[in-house]
């Protein structure tokens, strides 16, 4: 049989919605005490014209949704990544991709009879959310591990890094001089993964028992989180020069929830007039005009998305600043 007769190509979606100002990330049942697992679907060549063609099918055959926005994000191939005892099935390797979509209650009506699910995606990554400030978790439980893990002999010099295990602690976390990069998501994962401190590492045979003595984050099935960490990555990078952003928002929005939107994706907690601010230069918004009741306040100006920046800028997005680590 030919090497080629032993793989099969996967899709799997990342599919990203925002509901009161938190991130949510759609997942679909894989059977009864199963993981939480990405939408997913083998690719027929025969069936489908292209691969994102039959994503979209695949995911609303799953959940009912119909998606927007999406973009391709990175192929995984590693071997072992669907591997399961006893499996002499074949090799899968699966196209990720980044997918944004509005809440909307028939959506959501549909969604419910498909048996999938919206769920906090700092649940999956509870280190990536500095919304309230650094999370406390990193500096009592990470940290400590990662450096144990640093201080450890390497026995893995031929395949692994050519950078060292303490410099590749300091730049994914922002440690000493180097500031916190919110888009090292992916970097951060790989590290906590190979030091045997995710659930994932334990699954993959990594490791015989998980080396902290705290569940970090909900585990997914496979490596569905790395994809999940992938896509947050990209959308943090993507929205500081394109305009996708937008893509969560409903036609009409005040500021704030605009800002709630940007926190969310950036994990990051950001200054109300410096935000505006920012989004006044980068003339990415126009008022409607109209404005919403507000509780306990007076009513919100409304605004939607400049359409013409798209024909004006090359680049248009949210250049946010960066941040110190710690």
């Amino acid at each position: 049989m030919s090497a080629a007769a032993d793989i099969e190509i996967g899709l799997n979606a990342a599919i990203v919605a925002i509901a009161d100002g938190q991130p949510r990330l759609l997942v679909v049942p894989a059977g009864p005490g199963a993981l939480d697992a990405l939408p997913f679907g083998p690719f027929h060549p025969t069936l489908h014209r292209t691969m994102e063609v039959s994503l979209r099918q695949t995911v609303e055959a799953q959940t009912a949704l119909q998606l927007g926005y999406i973009e391709q994000l990175y192929t995984f191939g590693d071997r072992g990544r669907h591997s399961m005892p006893g499996d002499s099935g074949p090799h899968v390797v699966s196209v990720g991709y980044l997918a944004l979509t509005r809440l909307e209650a028939e959506g959501a009506a549909r969604l419910e009879t498909s048996g999938a699910a919206w769920r906090d995606w700092y649940g999956f990554l509870p280190w990536e959310d500095w919304r309230q400030g650094r999370p406390a978790l990193i500096d009592q439980f990470i940290l400590p591990a990662l450096r144990a893990w640093a201080d450890e002999p390497r026995l893995d010099t031929a395949d692994g890094p050519a950078i060292s295990r303490h410099s590749r602690l300091k730049l994914a976390f922002g440690l000493d001089d180097f500031p916190f990069d919110e888009e090292r998501v992916l970097e951060r994962y790989e590290l906590l993964y190979e030091a045997g401190l995710l659930d994932e590492a334990v699954s993959d045979g990594r490791v015989a028992d998980r080396r902290i003595s705290v569940p970090l984050g909900r585990p997914m099935r496979y490596d569905h989180r790395r994809i999940a960490a992938t896509a947050l990555a990209r959308l943090r990078s993507k929205i500081k020069y394109r305009p996708v952003v937008f893509e969560l928002m409903p036609p009409k929005f005040t500021l704030t929830a605009l800002q709630a939107t940007v926190e969310a994706i950036s994990g990051r907690h950001l200054h109300k007039q410096n935000f505006r601010r920012l989004v006044e230069g980068a003339e990415l918004v126009e008022a409607t005009g109209a404005t919403e009741a507000a509780t306990g306040g007076r009513p919100a100006a409304l605004f939607r998305f400049r359409r013409q920046i798209l024909e004006e800028r090359p680049a248009p997005g949210l250049k946010l600043g960066s941040r110190s680590g710690g």
